[in-house]
């Protein structure tokens, strides 16, 4: 049999499987089966291709295959955007563009000029600009934004601008304040940076008895953890085991 017959076989038993196990109607299979390529096109234009557009997940691998190709789009839309039009949600986008691109400079330029007015005290903003100050190594400009926003903004949640902010205080080399903050930003991170980082601080302190209790648990929350929540964390948790490793 060859290649191209496997290759279709393949696709159109692949297809099926999709069918009964999705629920779609049972005529697709006998389509499926009698069409080869012409069918497994249309059917996975006509059923997947949607669903695809609507999963966080396939949204997330298309964006990052279209970033791979082309980085910059999506400010150079932002930029023209702004050039059009200079309203304070074009620039807020055009800022966070720029803070995605690592363009620290140019986001901490934009959230300053965009926090004025009613927008002065805008959470959002203001965590966006102790990330771009954080990204230029102004740890302690970071840390007095985000003492500015919770003072502003005392009901704001975000564990990314606590851990922002636990980080901050590292940096200021306020060790107790900061294991302080990642005590209580650990309780409640949904990943794993946030134990692996405090764990870090932890053996650079010395504590290395707490630091390997932290590296253990990302391991054993991880091996009980579903294979996609693995995977996203991946780089968290090889960092747990090469730091166990050379606490042993």
């Amino acid at each position: 049999m060859s290649p191209l017959l496997l290759l279709s076989f393949a696709l159109q038993i692949a297809c099926c499987v999709h069918v009964v196990r999705t629920g779609r109607p049972l005529y697709w299979v006998f389509i499926l089966l009698l069409f080869s390529f012409l069918a497994v096109i249309i059917y996975f234009i006509a059923e997947i291709l949607p669903e695809l557009r609507h999963h966080p997940s396939a949204r997330r691998t298309v964006r990052s295959m279209r970033d791979r190709i082309d980085p910059d789009r999506d400010r150079r839309d932002a930029a023209k955007l702004l050039k059009a039009a200079d309203t304070p949600a074009n620039r807020r986008r055009l800022a966070e563009e720029s803070l995605r691109s690592g363009d620290y400079a140019h986001a901490s330029e934009l959230y300053g000029q965009a926090l004025k007015g009613l927008y002065a005290t805008d959470p959002d903003l203001m965590l966006g600009l102790a990330k771009a100050q954080f990204g230029l190594g102004e740890s302690a400009k970071a840390r007095a934004t985000l003492d500015a926003l919770i003072s502003a903004n005392p009901s704001f949640r975000s564990v990314d601008g606590h851990l922002l902010y636990a980080r901050a205080v590292e940096d200021t080399a306020d060790a107790a304040a900061a294991i302080h903050e990642y005590e209580a930003v650990v309780q409640g991170y949904p990943g794993e940076e946030a134990r692996a980082r405090f764990g870090l601080l932890l053996k650079r302190l010395g504590e290395h008895a707490r630091a390997r209790n932290l590296f253990q648990e990302i391991l054993d929350r991880s091996d009980a953890a579903p294979h996609y929540y693995r995977r996203e964390q991946q780089d968290w948790i090889a960092l747990a085991r090469r730091e166990l490793a050379s606490l042993d």
